[in-house]
């Protein structure tokens, strides 16, 4: 059976039933967001570069913010005929790739990622089953429909899946 390889850009959200596999390339700081419905098979895939759209000047992007991404990916998801009740979480990525000499919360970018899309997944009572998040690297991501697995390649760091 062939799938449709679907990529993921930055900022960018996608989902699909199956057959397919998502990807996104080059997370830093930014997190993968990986949503997936075993029952029906839909999958979804957001790559998130910030926490808020409340503390963006411009917030046409839905896609760019963890708050208002993962509402989008599970209205998307739920069209496609995944149930809310049934979707659970991934999250990969969420790295610091820089140091700074001031340890000031707002120049780590990658946690405040991870923990914005924490707080709104809890709030959507949707489970974050696993993770791969932190670190100083950079990390891509394949999101498989058949079984929901999440590859994540790395380099240096080799590849895993969860």
């Amino acid at each position: 059976m062939d799938i449709e390889i679907i990529k993921v850009g930055m900022a960018d959200l996608n989902s699909s039933r199956h057959p397919c596999m998502l990807t996104t390339l080059g997370l830093g700081s930014c997190v993968g967001v990986a949503l997936y419905d075993s029952t029906s098979k839909v999958a979804g895939l957001a790559h998130v570069m910030l926490p808020s759209s409340e503390q963006a000047k411009n917030n046409s992007n839905i896609a760019k913010f963890a708050d208002t991404a993962i509402v989008k990916l599970v209205d998307d998801m739920i069209k496609l005929g995944a149930r809310k009740d049934r979707i659970v979480a991934k999250l990969a990525g969420g790295a610091q790739m820089f140091v700074f000499n001031q340890s000031s919360d707002l120049m780590r970018i990658g946690y405040r990622n991870v923990v914005a899309s924490k707080e709104k997944l809890k709030l959507l009572n949707i489970p974050v089953i696993s993770e791969d998040t932190g670190g100083n690297y950079g990390r891509t991501i394949e999101l498989y429909s058949d079984d929901g697995r999440l590859m994540i390649k790395t380099i240096g760091f080799g590849i895993k899946q969860i």
